[in-house]
C-alpha cells in the first residue's frame, strides 16, 4: 500500500488547491526532506506502477498481465481510536477520492476487478482505496458497510494497537499479554461481513492468534498487505512459516 494521502494530511491539512502530484516533489519542500514520502506521477511512470505499456509475464505456461495498480492507504493513527478515528477514516477516503479525480488523465478510481482491466486497457493507473487500522469502524458493522460502499476494499484488522475484537502483533513480543487471543465473537462477525461484501481480510500488523483465527473463519482468500517473512526477518510484523504455508 501507500501512504501518501496520510502525508498529504500531515504536510497540507488535505488541501490540493497547490499540491503538484504531476511534477518532482523530490524538488520541493517538505516532500523532498521526507523519508516517508516517494511518491509523485512521474516516479509511478519511472517504476512503471503507472506505466503506458504493461508488462507480460509467462507463469507456469499462462500468459499473466501485469496490471497497474495501486492502493492507497487510508491510515487512522491507533491515538484516534474511540475518539475520532471514523471521522479521520471518512476524511482520508475523501483526499484518495479527490486526489485521483484531481488527475484524469493518470488515474482512476476502481472498485472492481472489471474496474481494473479497464483502466489497464485505457492506461490509467487504478487507484483503489485499503483502510489500515481496524479501529476506525469504531466497533460497527454498519461503519464497516459504509467505508465499503465508499470504494474501501481492504481493511487491515489492526494497526500497532488492539482493538476490542482483535489483538495486533504487539501482543506477540515478550513482555506483553494479549488482550483476547486472537479475534473476538465479534471480530469473527466483521471478517464474515467483509466476506460478503467482497472486502479483502488485511493481516498485516495482527498477532499470531488473530491471523491463525481469521484463516480459519474466513470463506475468502486472505491478504498481507506489507508483511514478510518472520523466519528471515526477526519481527512481530512478520509471517511465521505455519502461517504462511496457511496462506
Amino acid at each position: 500500500h501507500n501512504d501518501l494521502p496520510w502525508n498529504i494530511r500531515k504536510f497540507i491539512k488535505n488541501q490540493l488547491v497547490n499540491f503538484r502530484f504531476a511534477e518532482d516533489l523530490r524538488e520541493m519542500s517538505p516532500w523532498s526532506r521526507s523519508s516517508w514520502s516517494h511518491t509523485d506521477l512521474l516516479r509511478l511512470r519511472e517504476g512503471m506502477v503507472a506505466a503506458q505499456v504493461g508488462i507480460s509475464v509467462v507463469i507456469a505456461s499462462q500468459l499473466v498481465i501485469s496490471l497497474m495498480l495501486q492502493f492507497w492507504s487510508a491510515y487512522v493513527p491507533c491515538s484516534t481510536q474511540h475518539l475520532d478515528a471514523v471521522q479521520l477514516a471518512l476524511e482520508q477516503i475523501d483526499v484518495i477520492r479527490r486526489l485521483v479525480a484531481k488527475y484524469p488523465t493518470y488515474m482512476t478510481l476502481v472498485t472492481t476487478t472489471e474496474g481494473i482491466e479497464r483502466a489497464h486497457e485505457s492506461g490509467l493507473l487504478a487507484s483503489l482505496i485499503g483502510v489500515e487500522g481496524g479501529h476506525a469502524i469504531g466497533t460497527s458493522l454498519g461503519v464497516l458497510r459504509m467505508l465499503y460502499q465508499l470504494g474501501a476494499r481492504y481493511l487491515t484488522l489492526t494497526h500497532t494497537c488492539n482493538t476490542p475484537w482483535a489483538d495486533c502483533s504487539i501482543a506477540d513480543e515478550p513482555g506483553h499479554l494479549p488482550n483476547i487471543g486472537g479475534l473476538s465473537p465479534f471480530g469473527t462477525l466483521v471478517v464474515r461481513e467483509m466476506n460478503r461484501l467482497g472486502m479483502m481480510v488485511d493481516l498485516s500488523h495482527v498477532s499470531v492468534p488473530t491471523m491463525l483465527d481469521a484463516l480459519r473463519m474466513s470463506r475468502a482468500p486472505v491478504i498481507f498487505s506489507h508483511s514478510s517473512a518472520h523466519a528471515l526477518c526477526n519481527s512481530s510484523r512478520n509471517v511465521p512459516d505455519h502461517v504462511l504455508r496457511l496462506l
